[in-house]
């Protein structure tokens, strides 16, 4: 799947592909200039959105595809962010927790079962209660598991009945999730992207994209005057069907407009 960056020398538009790493070598097809694209976004953020556009755009055994490994994903960043946020909360040095949390979910990283069984117990420990959403209808596991297994053509209706499963369950923890564990679990991409600019060579500009989405722009929006984060996402059932509509008439046409800001220029520090 391709989005469009607009070079920072000429202005032209180029069209990337989304790389695993959300980091993006690019030359400017109109002047040549040289650029590295960083977009801030989570996977499971990156993935949900990919599988929106394909549904969207008629695409709908891939959108299954792409909701489904969002779901698992955001699993993971829930874990992360849990882990980092005990962490923070017990002033543990930020290097040697994630070195910690890296070496345990090697165990799990190519155990989709262990990975959930992962999550079930961070809620279990951050919230103090059962994940009774964790049900294989709550999930669509049937219907996932007749698309990507079994080779099942699915009806757009069916599409999008299992992305708003799948869309309530992350939007609702997402709205529960404290600040501290989020901005941990965000600063690991920070650093690989640290990591990356310091090694550009000289003639690269960086540059650090927002994508708005299904997600981000709920997550940045203003809190209304007398709600409160957590009764915002107590408002509504895990499970809810009807926020997906609203979320994808809302931002569904959001998702190619991008928001740029460059970062360091042509011959060095901009």
């Amino acid at each position: 799947m391709f989005f469009v960056t607009v070079c920072p020398v000429c202005g032209g538009e180029n069209r990337v592909e989304f790389a695993d790493s959300s980091v993006h070598d690019v030359t400017c097809g109109a002047c040549g200039a040289r650029s590295c694209v960083f977009v801030r976004k989570q996977k499971f953020e990156v993935l949900f959105d990919l599988g929106t556009r394909a549904l969207m755009d008629g695409y709908a055994r891939e959108a299954v595809a792409s909701f489904a490994a969002a779901l698992e994903r955001f699993f993971e960043f829930y874990v992360r962010a849990f882990a980092l946020e005990r962490a923070a909360d017990s002033a543990q040095e930020f290097g040697e927790a994630l070195g910690v949390l890296e070496g345990t979910w090697r165990h799990v990283a190519s155990q989709s079962e262990r990975q959930l069984g992962m999550f079930a117990l961070a809620y279990l420990l951050r919230e103090g209660r059962e994940p009774e959403f964790l049900t294989a209808k709550a999930l669509g596991a049937e219907f996932r598991n007749r698309v990507i297994h079994r080779g099942y053509l699915p009806r757009r209706a069916e599409v999008e009945e299992y992305a708003a499963l799948v869309f309530g369950l992350i939007d609702r923890l997402l709205s529960g999730m404290g600040p501290v564990g989020v901005m941990q679990a965000e600063l690991v991409q920070e650093q690989a992207f640290a990591r990356h600019l310091e090694a550009l060579p000289a003639g690269v500009t960086a540059v650090f994209e927002e994508h708005p989405g299904m997600f981000r722009a709920r997550r940045f929006a203003p809190v209304p005057p007398g709600k409160s984060a957590a009764s915002k996402a107590g408002s509504a059932p895990l499970n809810d069907a009807a926020a997906f509509a609203r979320a994808l008439d809302e931002r569904g046409a959001g998702l190619s407009v991008f928001k740029v800001r460059a970062h360091r220029g042509a011959g060095g520090e901009g």
